[in-house]
């Protein structure tokens, strides 16, 4: 970007997205956000901000169920744990709340997981539309050494949110959709072969890619998802006394690094 181009945006940004034309109205993707959208749920009002068009009352309520079937009030899971400590050392539930969220995009669970196995199914479909067999892509993506998000549980091998997410599923009427059956499919082959599990997060996957979303819609939908399980877990350390949350005593800490050293000479 030239000097020039950085000069056409210092003071003014052309958007289609919404403007707040303050004391008068408030748009946001062409609709007026207190005459027009008024009547959507907040969830459902967050698919609009994302889609920037309404995806209809079937795909709000499917999504709703990922939510509600996520929340789990259980400090021992990390993004908690941490909120749970942001409330044990007196911090504000903006500043706790955010810090759990901002670890729910770890490596081997929450948003990065999901993301991977989202796009693992589109290009498991692709790999499916071009003659290939969906068992050869399963065992070519793990010859590369790569991880099949969805499958496998860590501490437990079944996962108790699956069953609740079908029966949402078939209830909002995805429960035949393409990617939803190749995920089974998956499931079957790698079961079989290997002996891994299911977790939730594939089939949230393959029904987020029989929605359409893309990558990026999927992962910002489903950013503040675990929040509703960390407020109840902040407000029980706040309500106890400070610093009580899983102290840890010095003499509990493993250490295999090196030994006390004189640091003076």
């Amino acid at each position: 970007m030239n000097h020039e181009q950085l000069l056409e945006t210092e003071s003014h940004w052309l958007t289609r997205i919404g403007k707040a034309f303050l004391t008068e109205r408030v748009v946001m993707h062409g609709k007026d956000l207190h005459h027009e959208l008024d009547h959507l749920e907040w969830l459902h009002l967050y698919l609009y901000c994302i889609l920037g068009k309404d995806p209809g009352e079937n795909v709000a309520k499917m999504l709703n169920s990922y939510w509600v079937g996520t929340s789990y009030p259980d400090p021992s899971i990390w993004p908690n744990h941490v909120a749970a400590l942001a409330g044990s050392v007196r911090t504000t539930p903006s500043l706790g709340l955010m810090a759990g969220l901002s670890i729910s995009e770890a490596s081997i669970y929450g948003r990065r997981p999901e993301v991977r196995a989202l796009d693992f199914f589109y290009r498991a479909g692709k790999w499916c539309d071009e003659g290939g067999i969906l068992e050869e892509f399963v065992d070519h993506e793990k010859s590369l050494g790569r991880i099949l998000y969805g499958y496998g549980r860590p501490l437990a091998t079944t996962d108790e949110r699956i069953a609740f997410t079908l029966d949402k599923a078939n209830e909002y009427g995805f429960s035949e959709g393409r990617f939803l059956k190749m995920a089974f499919s998956v499931y079957e082959h790698l079961n079989k072969t290997y002996g891994y599990s299911m977790n939730v997060a594939a089939v949230h996957a393959a029904l987020a890619a029989d929605m359409g979303f893309s990558c990026e819609e999927y992962q910002l939908i489903l950013t503040p998802c675990f929040v509703a399980g960390m407020a109840p877990c902040f407000r029980d350390t706040k309500s106890r006394r400070e610093g009580s949350f899983f102290p840890i005593r010095c003499e509990s800490i493993v250490y295999h690094g090196r030994g006390k050293r004189d640091w003076e000479g």
